[in-house]
């Protein structure tokens, strides 16, 4: 199964989820992201994040949804509702859902303050990828009126 995970910039929050997700994913489940208008370089931010967390970054890049090397099964976008930004909607027969999350890129403040929305935002990826994980795949496959319902539900969850 493959889940893209989606944004506009594939900087930050999309690159946290895909490599939170493939770190934690049983085999046959991966992850990819991409975004509609990517940054093209990863936030050193998150990827610092992600290095103190044990997770690897290599071979994660910033890439557009018009280069992906496979057809996604679901569709889930991470963009937030700070100021006004708006999610890139992916067209295609996938199941797809929206697990806001606030970008801490766009936070200002002191190091600490900074940090500290990175860190939330990563909390609440990894809340959501290990309730993902906990579904009973296997059967929602066949349902995909409950698997969107399961999703939406995840969607809704808070660190």
């Amino acid at each position: 199964m493959n889940i893209l995970l989606l944004c506009t910039g594939n900087s930050c929050r999309s690159i946290l989820s895909e490599a939170t997700f493939n770190h934690l994913a049983p085999e046959g489940l991966r992850a990819i992201s991409a975004g509609s208008k990517p940054a093209g370089q990863l936030h050193p931010l998150a990827v610092a994040l992600l290095g103190r967390k044990g997770i690897s970054t290599e071979g994660y890049s910033s890439k557009s949804w018009d280069d992906l090397p496979v057809t996604p099964d679901i569709v889930v976008t991470v963009c937030g509702s700070a100021a006004g930004e708006t999610c890139p909607a992916y067209l295609g027969p996938v199941l797809r859902c929206h697990w806001g999350v606030d970008d801490p890129s766009h936070v200002s403040g002191t190091g600490t303050q900074i940090d500290a929305a990175f860190e939330a935002a990563y909390a609440l990826i990894r809340a959501r990828i290990e309730a993902f994980l906990r579904l009973p795949l296997d059967q929602l496959r066949h349902d995909p009126v409950r698997f969107k319902a399961e999703l939406d539900r995840i969607g809704s969850l808070h660190a």
